[in-house]
């Protein structure tokens, strides 16, 4: 049975630095049918030098150059390039377990309802090995509130992007991989994790995930809106995700209240509360 071919996509930002060390693990895949498209999104690094060298190196690696637009941009710009049926993202600052793609490969062509492969990871440094995530997501369920897979690096059949358009190329706060899967999944396409260490996660300060989590209430209030149908079709879960938010914040809250501090602070407090009420009741006042 001949080995379908694998566009891998690499949007490239100011993180040349890095970039030999991800295609390097491109390179060293066990899984040989694939091409590897370098999308340089306007960088102002040396991206374009570092990609050329690729280029030169192995005709497996294509690069693209376009104005900068952000991550979403790069990627349907490149995916749209894509020679193959299965596509496979790598942000330029990560890298492959040898392995991983002729595991998700095996994965996918022996599951018809599977749409997205992805696996563990673990967070690294340039110093040193990081703690492990396991992501357990099988369907939409586990997108509605979070990124059920923890990272944007899957492989994915070209159909699901196809049917849900792409990536947001409007959404400008990050989470893109998040809000991508909710729509492929509400399609009915399953996920499967691969139960073993093959991708890893560059934890840096300049990281794309720092911003993110600033921004985080902003963007979950932008995928709640867009995807409303979504949210509308599971409403129950919706009710109890933020009932059971509601109960968490009320359990804070008691917690602090009963902590030495807070209790403290009150008593302290309470003689000047008093003089307040006082004050507040002899000039006619009964409320702030």
């Amino acid at each position: 049975m001949p080995m379908p071919k694998v566009s891998i996509i690499v949007p490239c930002y100011n993180q040349a630095h890095y970039l030999d060390e991800s295609l390097q693990s491109i390179l060293d895949q066990t899984y040989p049918n694939w091409e590897c498209i370098i999308v340089n999104d306007g960088s102002p690094d040396a991206t374009e030098e570092i990609a050329q060298k690729w280029v030169a190196k192995d005709a497996r690696f294509i690069y693209i150059y376009k104005d900068n637009g952000g991550v979403s941009t790069a990627r349907n710009l490149g995916i749209s390039q894509a020679k193959s049926d299965y596509i496979l993202t790598l942000d330029a600052d990560d890298k492959y377990e040898a392995s991983f793609l002729a595991k998700a490969v095996a994965v996918m062509v022996n599951n018809d309802e599977v749409g997205i492969v992805s696996s563990w990871g673990r967070y690294f440094t340039k110093d040193k090995q990081l703690h492990v995530f396991k992501s357990t997501a099988t369907s939409v369920t586990d997108f509605l509130f979070h990124n059920g897979v923890n990272n944007g690096s899957s492989l994915f059949r070209k159909a699901c992007w196809e049917q849900v358009n792409g990536y947001d190329e409007n959404h400008e706060n990050g989470y893109e991989d998040w809000e991508f899967y909710l729509r492929v999944t509400a399609l009915g396409w399953k996920v499967h994790i691969m139960d073993e260490v093959l991708f890893f996660y560059r934890q840096n300060n300049s990281s794309r995930s720092a911003g993110m989590n600033r921004k985080h209430n902003e963007t979950q209030k932008y995928i709640y809106l867009k995807n409303k149908a979504i949210y509308c079709a599971h409403y129950e879960i919706l009710i109890d995700q933020f009932l059971k938010a509601s109960d968490l914040e009320k359990a804070e809250i008691n917690k602090f209240r009963n902590t030495i501090d807070y209790r403290l602070g009150a008593t302290l407090l309470k003689p000047f509360r008093r003089v307040k009420w006082f004050f507040l009741k002899l000039f006619g006042r009964t409320k702030i």
